[in-house]
């Protein structure tokens, strides 16, 4: 696994990050082949081939991720000992070194945060309807009421994902608020990434201190899609899950 199948964009230079590509994996098509996902048909095994890179990559020990469900309950990973999969969750939070904490997408957003002062971290799994929820707000709350982050010190990034240019929602007057609707860019398209940067900005997160990757991950074929596999096999699609993963330093610099 090279450099060019991950994306890094916090500047501390001793934060363990990545957001990664489809490739440098060991799974079969429609895997292929980093699939970092258990839920999608892919053989446990291959998955934990793949996790195991990721560590490996990153220098971390062990992996903290969730089965994801569209929704905005957040759980503190602490004491992680071993790699760990939490039931029900769509957003991390942690202080603990050398643990990496694992969003699984294939369109939809991981933001993923750093608190520089309090040294903590988050991750949040973020597609339309966790934006609608706002699981960004969610998550900063916890991380200042948890470990007294002061909003005003994190960082964020917006990983690839759906782009403006694909995000079509066809029935947007009943899924999405009215806050929302001036996010449209053309008929029935809206940008996500502006809804979720006006999100973090809302939290507290300084405008100089949020990034966006700004890559659609429909569009790139170098990342996972559910939406080009539905429009490729016209029916449900049957994909992988990219990831992007942060985390503290096992040993403080």
């Amino acid at each position: 696994m090279d450099k060019q199948r991950t994306h890094s964009f916090f500047v501390h230079a001793q934060l363990p990050h990545g957001m990664f590509t489809r490739s440098g994996g060991v799974s079969g098509p429609p895997f292929a082949s980093l699939n970092l996902s258990y839920g999608v048909g892919d053989s446990p095994e291959n998955v934990a081939a793949n996790r195991q890179r990721l560590k490996e990559h990153l220098g971390i020990k062990h992996l903290a991720s969730a089965v994801q469900v569209h929704g905005d309950r957040i759980f503190v990973a602490e004491d992680v000992r071993h790699d760990v999969e939490y039931e029900g969750a769509d957003a991390l939070v942690t202080d603990q070194r050398g643990v990496g904490l694992l969003i699984q997408q294939a369109d939809c957003q991981a933001v993923l945060f750093h608190d520089p002062v309090r040294e903590v971290i988050g991750a949040a799994h973020n597609g339309w309807k966790g934006s609608v929820l706002n699981i960004i707000a969610a998550t900063v709350r916890l991380m200042r009421e948890r470990y007294g982050c002061n909003p005003a010190d994190l960082r964020a990034v917006i990983s690839p994902s759906l782009g403006p240019c694909c995000a079509e929602f066809v029935n947007w007057r009943q899924e999405l608020p009215a806050s929302m609707h001036r996010h449209q860019v053309r008929e029935n398209h809206f940008d996500f990434w502006a809804v979720s940067r006006e999100q973090l900005l809302a939290a507290g997160i300084q405008a100089a201190q949020i990034e966006t990757v700004g890559i659609c991950t429909v569009c790139n074929r170098d990342f996972f899609s559910y939406r080009r596999a539905v429009r490729e096999q016209g029916r449900p699609g049957r994909t992988g899950r990219c990831g992007s993963v942060i985390a503290l330093p096992s040993e403080q610099s």
